[in-house]
């Protein structure tokens, strides 16, 4: 019988990291997500996956707090055993996240640390706590930013962030590869869903801009960028590792 795999989103109870956990079930895995502060959407979400057969559970993480991790990977090994009966995952999607959009000037230290904490610290050491765990063969995905690429006004502390996630990616492929375990990017374009005050779903003139910016001359949604990611959890994309794929319609080509 073929081992059931299975994958753990950061940030998957809405938007981006819901999208991604539903296509990833779609592609036959069981899912793990965690969720900030939203419960019900989280639970919904895991009911959405089981409807589909695939098993699923949902733990509250917030992703900024390192000191937490040690009691998070101990829930996860726990559940692990008692539904697998091995302590092994084998796809990591590093998915939660926050935005801020703000002058440069007008960005304080507050602003930074928050972007940093979440962004890249966070990814970076629940990564690192992530690997004992994580089966040989298996895969990392890191959730960057088209904004690691072009410029646009007071999105500099996150992307900053971003462009660390990006150079950190190439690293793990590097380090981990005794285990076999790749690890890639996929950068979003501008994608409308309640990220960063929702500016991407309900502000006429950036939806505008960003329209007359991409080639295929649209916003992004949610369901443009989850079936990459599930792309990525299959053996389909075996040969995949160090890229930075930008999913953004051709934004500022």
């Amino acid at each position: 019988m073929e081992k059931r795999k299975l994958a753990l989103v950061t940030g998957g109870s809405r938007g981006l990291g819901k999208e991604m956990a539903l296509r990833i079930a779609e592609k036959g895995l069981d899912v793990i997500l965690t969720y900030h502060a939203n419960q019900d959407a989280a639970m919904n979400t895991v009911r959405a996956i089981e409807e589909m057969g695939q098993k699923a559970m949902a733990i509250q993480l917030d992703t900024r707090n390192v000191n937490s991790f040690d009691a998070f990977f101990k829930e996860i090994r726990t559940y692990l055993e008692e539904t697998y009966s091995k302590p092994v995952f084998d796809y990591l999607i590093n998915n939660a996240g926050t935005g801020i959009y703000k002058p440069f000037l007008e960005t304080t230290e507050s602003d930074f640390d928050e972007m940093m904490n979440i962004h890249i610290k966070g990814v970076y050491f629940l990564t690192q706590h992530a690997v004992p765990l994580l089966a040989n063969g298996g895969g990392i995905i890191n959730i960057s930013s088209g904004l690691a690429r072009f410029s646009l006004p007071g999105s500099s502390a996150y992307a900053s962030m971003k462009g660390a996630v990006d150079v950190f990616t190439r690293y793990l492929a590097m380090e981990l590869s005794n285990k076999k375990i790749r690890a890639n990017v996929v950068a979003p374009g501008a994608v409308a869903t309640d990220f960063g005050g929702g500016e991407n779903k309900e502000n006429e003139k950036k939806r505008a801009l960003i329209s007359q910016n991409t080639a295929l001359g649209r916003v992004g949604e949610p369901e443009d960028i989850g079936g990459i990611v599930a792309f990525l959890c299959t053996e389909d994309a075996r040969w995949i590792n160090g890229q930075r794929i930008e999913a953004s319609g051709g934004i500022m080509l």
